[in-house]
């Protein structure tokens, strides 16, 4: 394998580095609630867990 002659300088990894930048999600409507949530991500609502518009799955409570 072909290693590196010399060590890279910290300035020149920085460079490289610079073009990765972190993006804000995409944040959408819920057209059966109207709450806004991130895209493709399932969000709860009031015990109901909500994907594309409809309940996927109810948050048990304790029952005594």
């Amino acid at each position: 394998m072909p290693n590196p002659k010399r060590r890279h300088s910290q300035q020149r990894s920085a460079k490289r580095r610079t073009h990765y930048k972190a993006t804000a999600g995409t944040i959408s409507i819920d057209p059966t609630t109207g709450e806004a949530h991130l895209r493709h991500r399932a969000h709860w609502i009031e015990n109901k867990l909500y994907y594309r518009g409809q309940v996927v799955m109810e948050k048990q409570g304790k029952e005594s």
